[in-house]
Parts: C-alpha cells; sequence; structure tokens
C-alpha cells in the first residue's frame, strides 16, 4: 500500500478537494481507502440503535452487517489513540491510503491554503509538505514547492500518485 497526506487549517476545504481526487484515481484503476484523524469526540452511531445502546452498556466492539457494508466500531475505554500506522494495520489491502489529519505524521503532504482564512502557511515548518494546493495559485508560485489550483483535480491527483510513499516506511 502506497499512502499519501493531506494538512491544511479546519475550514480550508481538505474533505471537499479529497472528494473530487478519489474519483479521478479510482478511474484509473486504484483502490483507494482514507483515514481522518479527528481531534474531537465523534460517534458514526446514533443513540436508540441497537447498536449504540450494546456500546454503552459497556462492549469493546461492536459489528454491524449488512448485504451492502459493515461497520466497525471501537471504544477505547480509557486506552491511547491510534496511531497512523496503527490505524493503516486496520486497513483491508488497498492501492493508495489517503490521510487526512495525522499532521505530525512523517507522510508526504499536500498543504490546502486558503488566504482568506488568515492562517499562516504550514510548509514552511513541515519538511513533509511537498506540495501546495490554493485558490491563489499565482500568489504562491515562488514558494519553492509544487503550487496548484484547487480545481486542477487531474494534476493533483497525479502528484498524489506520484508523490506517495510506501504505508511500510510510515512510523
Amino acid at each position: 500500500m502506497r499512502l499519501f497526506g493531506f494538512a491544511g487549517w479546519s475550514g480550508s476545504g481538505k474533505t471537499t478537494l479529497i472528494e473530487r481526487i478519489i474519483p479521478r484515481l479510482t478511474a484509473r484503476g486504484l483502490r483507494v481507502s482514507l483515514v481522518k484523524h479527528a481531534h474531537h469526540a465523534f460517534d458514526v452511531d446514533q443513540p436508540g440503535k441497537d447498536s449504540h445502546r450494546h456500546r454503552s452498556a459497556g462492549c469493546t466492539e461492536v459489528l454491524v452487517t449488512s448485504a451492502v457494508r459493515w461497520a466497525l466500531m471501537h471504544e477505547l475505554r480509557g486506552a491511547a489513540e491510534l496511531t497512523l500506522p496503527e490505524a493503516i494495520a486496520r486497513l483491508a489491502p488497498c492501492d493508495l491510503v489517503l490521510v487526512e489529519g495525522y499532521k505530525r505524521s512523517p507522510v508526504p503532504k499536500l498543504e490546502i491554503h486558503r488566504p482568506e482564512l488568515g492562517k499562516p502557511l504550514l510548509f514552511p515548518g513541515d519538511p513533509h509538505i511537498v506540495g501546495l494546493a490554493t485558490d491563489r495559485a499565482a500568489a504562491f508560485a515562488d514558494r519553492g514547492i509544487p503550487v496548484f489550483s484547487l480545481t486542477d483535480h487531474d494534476a493533483l491527483a497525479t502528484f498524489v500518485v506520484d508523490r506517495a510513499t510506501d504505508a511500510a516506511r510510515v512510523h
């Protein structure tokens, strides 16, 4: 499996950009998975559903399955959150794992930057940021890394594939 990450401040458009790149990657015949790190508590389950009731009652894991999909919910119950390598190890084999979050991990990353957010660029302080996608590409052309328009999805998909690293290298 190969690995590539996306970094940027909240509201920069990471999720939207990834959503637009994925179909271009799968059209190339790649099996793509994604690991997203959340900085807050989240719940994929709904109160009142059997699975939620079972987790609330104390189950460490609840697996829900149907003819269409399956989902495994695992409660940490005070244990440490997963590292990126641990999260990747739980995925089924695929060609490319996209990573949103885990911004301190040594993974090649594309920074998504929108100047109107008033936030500083991340890449000068992160040697793993290998490219920049922004809605003002011309303003950042002389920064020493490849710069893309946020709407150049085909070029960004190619960049992701070309710069992805072997997932086994991540520690």
